[in-house]
């Protein structure tokens, strides 16, 4: 997952991003922060949120369009780590923003579902594109599983 997150140039990626169905995300900002190292999330709860910030956030799942988003600034989370370990700490600026981002992801909620109306018109023709585009590369899958089958 991060050899794909890094052929994209993401920070962060969920699994069900790239069809695996786990409750499981990495991020890597050490880029941007480097006392934060590339990290493994599994089976993610948020516990408690503080704060609210606004910044902006691009998704690999809808390239190019970046729109300002709310989130909390301060979250802390219950995970698991790669190595089965339970963990409970408290993330903040870009981690705590990439976290909810990814998290979003894992409940099925895009960046473009926490925008209002009016940004999305802003982003239609782009959004429509990408919307195609999936549904091309949905057929594309379905003929090969037809044919393989």
């Amino acid at each position: 997952m991060f050899d794909t997150m890094y052929e994209e140039d993401g920070i962060g990626l969920a699994a069900n991003q790239i069809g695996e169905d786990l409750n499981l995300f990495v991020i890597d900002i050490s880029h941007k922060d480097e006392a934060e190292k590339p990290r493994v999330f599994i089976n993610s709860k948020i516990i408690d949120k503080k704060g609210e910030c606004l910044s902006v956030e691009g998704c690999l799942s809808i390239p190019g369009i970046q729109v300002e988003l709310k989130r909390s600034e301060f979250i802390t989370l219950q995970y698991y780590s790669l190595e089965g370990e339970q963990k409970k700490r408290e993330f903040n600026d870009l981690m705590a923003r990439a976290i909810q981002h990814e998290m979003d992801h894992l409940n099925g909620i895009f960046i473009v579902d926490r925008i209002s109306d009016l940004v999305k018109m802003q982003y239609k023709k782009d959004l429509k594109e990408i919307e195609e585009d999936a549904l091309k590369e949905s057929k594309v899958r379905e003929k090969i599983q037809g044919i393989v089958l």
